[in-house]
């Protein structure tokens, strides 16, 4: 099942990630997709913010991974976008392992590699208004099914 969230300005896109982080479990795998501009890494900073992350949350386009472990939990930021789909080098897979939550930014680039149990968010951008975002989230998986019921 898909769920629906209108964001109607920067503010709903950080409640929603503010929401999801209340949820959180180890070892989350969160996937985020949308054109450049569409909020995933305000999600992202928001999110860890929620999760008491002390370091500044950027995005780690040139860094492909962040960790952040100052936390409740470790956070480990992943930014895909400039690998077109060649990731066999970065270990992905261990970090799904790994006890924390992972975030992966432009994950339909790799979908191949993906956990079959995960939240997938797509962010998409209203022509009509530069501030509104139709967020739909796709859970796999139980857990995501159920932390969706009870953030949507």
């Amino acid at each position: 099942m898909k769920y629906k969230y209108i964001s109607l300005n920067e503010s709903d896109t950080i409640s929603l990630a503010q929401n999801i982080e209340a949820e959180k479990f180890d070892k989350m795998v969160i996937c985020l997709n949308g054109d450049l501009g569409s909020g995933k890494t305000v999600f992202t900073k928001a999110f860890g913010q929620s999760l008491e992350v002390q370091e500044d949350i950027t995005s780690p386009t040139f860094n492909i991974i962040k960790e952040y472990t100052s936390g409740e939990m470790p956070l480990y930021h992943f930014d895909v976008y400039r690998l077109d789909g060649k990731i066999d080098s970065i270990g992905i897979e261990d970090y799904y392992k790994k006890h924390g939550i992972v975030i992966i930014e432009w994950a339909d680039t790799i979908v191949d590699y993906l956990p079959s149990k995960r939240l997938d968010i797509e962010f998409r951008t209203s022509d009509q208004d530069e501030d509104k975002r139709v967020i739909i989230l796709t859970p796999h998986g139980d857990k995501y099914e159920e932390l969706c019921q009870n953030v949507i």
